[in-house]
C-alpha cells in the first residue's frame, strides 16, 4: 500500500465515522470508518518505514571507479579499382 492510498483510507474512514448518518441492519458505519482509519494509519507508518530503510541501504564506497578508455585507429584498407577500357567501336556488352 502506498502512502497516497493510506491517506485516502484515513480520509474515507473519517468521512464514514463523523459525516455519514446512515444505518444498516447489522453494520455500524462508525465502526467501519474507525477500522479504515486504523488500516490507513498502519499503511502510512509502513510506507514511511519502507522509504527510510531503502534510503539508508547505500553502503560506503571504498574507492572511486576509474574508467580507462583506449581508442585505437582502425586499419585503413586500400581499395583497388580496375577499369576496363572499351573502345567506342565495339558494341555494348
Amino acid at each position: 500500500m502506498t502512502i497516497a492510498g493510506s491517506i485516502i483510507l484515513i480520509m474515507l474512514g473519517a468521512i464514514l465515522t463523523w459525516a455519514v448518518e446512515f444505518d444498516l441492519a447489522g453494520l455500524d458505519i462508525n465502526v467501519v470508518g474507525v477500522i479504515l482509519m486504523l488500516g490507513g494509519l498502519v499503511g502510512l507508518l509502513f510506507g514511511i518505514y519502507r522509504i527510510t530503510v531503502t534510503r539508508r541501504a547505500v553502503g560506503p564506497i571504498d574507492e572511486p571507479v576509474v574508467r580507462h578508455e583506449i581508442y585505437e585507429e582502425p586499419e585503413t584498407r586500400r581499395t583497388t579499382v580496375y577499369e576496363e577500357r572499351r573502345h567506342y567501336d565495339e558494341p555494348p556488352l
